[in-house]
């Protein structure tokens, strides 16, 4: 049975408000299908209730090698370094992290329609699904730079005009996750929350919060709140490892001053029954290599 998606545009997830930022119930699901998939029943209702869900070797060690090799390929690509849809970092200006990586890589388009990638997606969503956002992520040892608290939810809703939390991310390791290499920690629970956050969005704000989100991030009391209601959890685990985890859910990571790199590839699957509209809280939308609009579901 599918949930059934409320295709109004009405906005029941206000943010970047002036006044007092709080903390909005979410009314709607985690998991909106509970049809055929690769996901077992036990597993997916640890995912409705945690917000996410782990599955070691995904990918084969071959496999790990060859998109390694892609990213390195990617990250050396001079052109590609000069191109808009890539982000160095703020102070170093190495690669931080290259987007609409499925378009750019035809090793990577394959994958984002692999089933093992995309009929779990699916099947958390009730729907089939098509690439809201793509990109490879690279934290170098000695001086990766972390992501501060967030929900993806907040900003694809008030910047890219995501009516609802009806999407979900598949991160992939393609480095060793260790507890002290900057790996990405979870609230597990906390999408059933919605935190709104303070402050109007700057025209083209994505230009400065892609390097450092300043706008759009929760106060410390709301993820103090968070965290000792919810706990943290850390997404640890060998190369091939995936982490799939709802749009909602508050996550972060901290820097990364080991000696050990860490790389990924990050898909956001968005449902065909939740597609983008005008943004919520910013004066236009972000651009589509960022957020796209082609709403078309994926096939094999």
């Amino acid at each position: 049975m599918t949930a059934i998606a409320d295709t109004t545009t009405e906005d029941r997830y206000i943010t970047r408000i002036t006044g007092e930022p709080g903390l909005i119930e979410r009314t709607d699901p985690t998991v909106w299908g509970h049809g055929d998939g690769p996901i077992d029943p036990a597993t997916l209702a640890s995912h409705d209730a945690k917000g996410y869900s782990i599955y070691e070797g995904l990918l084969s060690p071959g496999e790990v090698q060859a998109y390694r090799d892609e990213l390195t390929r990617l990250a050396t690509d001079e052109r590609l370094k000069a191109d808009e849809r890539t982000v160095v970092e703020k102070a170093s200006g190495e690669v931080r992290s290259i987007f609409e990586v499925h378009k750019i890589s035809e090793l990577i388009a394959e994958l984002v329609r692999d089933p093992r990638v995309l009929d779990r997606a699916r099947q958390v969503l009730g729907s089939e699904v098509y690439v809201h956002q793509s990109r490879v992520n690279y934290m170098p040892g000695f001086k990766g730079t972390g992501f501060y608290w967030h929900s993806d939810f907040e900003t694809w809703h008030a910047e890219d005009g995501m009516p609802l939390p009806r999407a979900v991310s598949m991160s992939i390791a393609l480095t060793q996750n260790y507890p002290f290499n900057g790996g990405l920690m979870v609230m597990p629970g906390s999408q059933r929350s919605f935190v709104q956050c303070a402050g109007e969005t700057p025209a083209d704000h994505y230009k400065a919060s892609l390097k450092e989100q300043e706008i759009g991030v929760p106060s410390q009391a709301d993820i103090t709140a968070l965290a000792e209601k919810y706990g943290i959890d850390q997404f640890t685990g060998p190369a091939g490892s995936a982490l799939l985890f709802d749009s909602n859910i508050m996550h972060g990571s901290g820097n990364n001053i080991t000696p050990f790199p860490r790389s990924n590839i990050f898909v956001v699957f968005n449902s065909v029954e939740n597609t983008l509209v005008e943004p919520y809280a910013a004066p236009s939308p972000r651009p589509t290599f960022i957020a796209s609009r082609e709403f078309e579901p994926l096939r094999r």
